[in-house]
């Protein structure tokens, strides 16, 4: 199959970049969100987001002028009617994205991939409360998207071939670099990261070092360009101790328990920048 034509539900920060990267690239892309304000906003993130790479002369004023001529928004799902693929990218609650792909599921055609732009949920979980068990698919892009070239594709159990053929076809047309993943708790990049950042989290509560040095290390030591505490306030501190309470749900391993320190910043509300207060002030 071809991907041509996408549909992208949610126009927020993962969605709008979605959709940029996809128009971009020469694919058609239906964003879909609740309200005309939503997707209004969506789309005015990417005519901003056009613009500063029209500035740096990344792309040219006709490249922009295209690209946003392929970006449909709309606030029906029978828009979406005409596509090969369509992206759930709401937010990260199960409740929410089961229900929006049984609406899905109900509506396109047999033939349409399903993704699920998650970054804890069970593949293989959405994937059972389709009818189209082997067209369901995760594609898990990075924030923000149109910078950042990783995409994990994870193949729940009943993912077939040729589902995964297609979306790796796509995800290298959009300029990324994809991975394949099994379907596993936190899938690769996640699992790794966020209980490195809750080892920092112990480190600056065992007093080992200051935050600031911590990061320091990180940074000169491994080669990373933003230390962990930092990227942690960047995320979202709540974000951080909800990924663990998966982990230690689904693995039953002490080791993925959050550290106090992470769990009391979040409980005074320090949740990082979307507060202007976590581990650092800003």
């Amino acid at each position: 199959m071809s991907i041509q034509t996408v549909g992208i539900i949610g126009a927020g920060t993962m969605g709008n970049g979605i959709a940029q990267a996809c128009a971009v690239s020469g694919v058609n892309v239906v964003m879909l969100d609740i309200s005309d304000a939503a997707v209004a906003k969506g789309r005015a993130t990417v005519v901003s987001s056009l613009g500063r790479l029209v500035k740096k002369e990344k792309i040219t004023e006709a490249n922009k002028t295209a690209a946003l001529s392929r970006i449909q928004t709309s606030t029906s799902y029978d828009d979406l009617k005409g596509t090969q693929l369509v992206i759930e990218a709401a937010t990260e609650s199960y409740d929410l994205k089961v229900k929006i792909v049984k609406q899905l599921d109900s509506m396109l055609s047999p033939e349409t991939i399903i993704a699920s732009n998650t970054s804890s949920i069970s593949i293989t979980k959405l994937a059972a409360v389709t009818t189209r068990t082997d067209r369901f698919i995760g594609m898990h892009f990075f924030n923000p998207v149109p910078m950042m070239t990783l995409v994990e594709i994870i193949r729940g159990l009943q993912t077939s071939d040729a589902t995964h053929a297609a979306v790796h076809d796509l995800s290298t047309r959009l300029g990324k670099a994809p991975i394949t993943v099994k379907n596993a708790p936190g899938f690769v990049v996640n699992r790794i990261l966020v209980p490195m950042i809750n080892e920092a989290f112990f480190v600056l509560a065992e007093g080992v070092a200051t935050a600031e040095d911590i990061d320091a290390g990180m940074k000169l030591g491994c080669n990373q360009p933003i230390g962990p505490l930092a990227l942690a306030d960047m995320i979202g501190l709540d974000v951080c101790v909800a990924v663990m309470g998966v982990y230690l749900q689904e693995f039953g391993d002490s080791k993925y328990r959050a550290c106090p320190l992470l769990k009391e910043l979040v409980a005074a509300g320090q949740l990082g920048r979307k507060t202007g207060k976590g581990v650092y002030t800003y």
